[in-house]
């Protein structure tokens, strides 16, 4: 069994302030040790699951985020950014089983986390079809487009809540959960035993279940920006049109154009 791994920062259990998320500021290491040790431990239950082979993405900030010394000998770690509008599951295609996401966290405009939002700081709001839009919601369905299910999701509650009616097989452990500016989290020790759980359970018993979800005849998209200024700029990019003074929409009907569009735009 080949398994793509995802992994992200602010949904992990010791994050709460952006500072710590910033690979400039002093606490920035202890919690990439944390974001190790939750993507060791899904790892630990991936291999327990029949995993000969697992492919990771360091996909928050630099991208070389993880500790790929602790990682067992069937991993590779594909590190920085290459461009390809996959971004945070670059490299996943129809030759793996399944993909999980560990760290993730609620989207633009959630009350979910305090750390929210969808790939930079400049959205308030992203709508796909009508539905609010995260990082997990973008990538799983990128895992979709090559043909792969999603069966786990790690971060915080109101992500695992949305991925749950995304998906309704999706397996999901909850580290930490949002009251405004703060996070009430696990400890880390049950954090990683959570992970590890509850990807082996998704990996015997969700796997069967899951499906690569089909995709509608065509996307409708709104990005609704915090500042009015990147609504007028992004207008521009090619298929893109300003719906109101801080919202640009675009259509298309191969999601491929979709995430190769808020590649760009966000």
């Amino acid at each position: 069994m080949r398994v793509f791994i995802s992994a992200d920062i602010e949904g992990i259990a010791t994050t709460v302030k952006w500072p710590e998320c910033d690979s400039s500021q002093p606490f920035y290491p202890y919690h990439c040790e944390e974001m190790t040790q939750e993507v060791l431990a899904c790892c630990k239950a991936a291999i327990e699951a029949g995993a000969t082979e697992i492919v990771i993405k360091d996909a928050h900030g630099p991208a070389t985020n993880i500790d790929t010394k602790l990682l067992p000998s069937c991993c590779r770690v594909i590190k920085k950014w290459s461009g390809h509008p996959y971004m945070m599951v670059q490299g996943i295609d129809s030759s793996f089983d399944a993909c999980l996401f560990v760290g993730y966290h609620s989207e633009a405009g959630s009350p979910g986390n305090p750390l929210s939002h969808t790939m930079t700081g400049r959205p308030q709001h992203i709508r796909l079809n009508g539905k609010a839009v995260s990082e997990f919601m973008i990538y799983s369905l990128c895992a979709a487009y090559e043909g792969v299910p999603t069966v786990f999701l790690s971060g915080d509650k109101a992500l695992c809540e949305h991925g749950e009616a995304l998906y309704p097989w999706l397996v999901t452990a909850p580290t930490k959960t949002g009251y405004g500016d703060s996070v009430d989290s696990l400890a880390p020790a049950r954090a990683h035993e959570l992970i590890y759980e509850k990807t082996l359970l998704a990996l015997t018993e969700g796997l069967k279940k899951a499906e690569v979800p089909a995709f509608p005849e065509k996307f409708e998209v709104e990005v609704e920006y915090k500042d009015h200024a990147n609504a007028y700029e992004m207008q521009f990019f090619p298929g893109c049109h300003l719906i109101d003074p801080q919202t640009v929409g675009f259509t298309a009907t191969d999601y491929y154009d979709v995430a190769r569009t808020l590649k760009f735009i966000l």
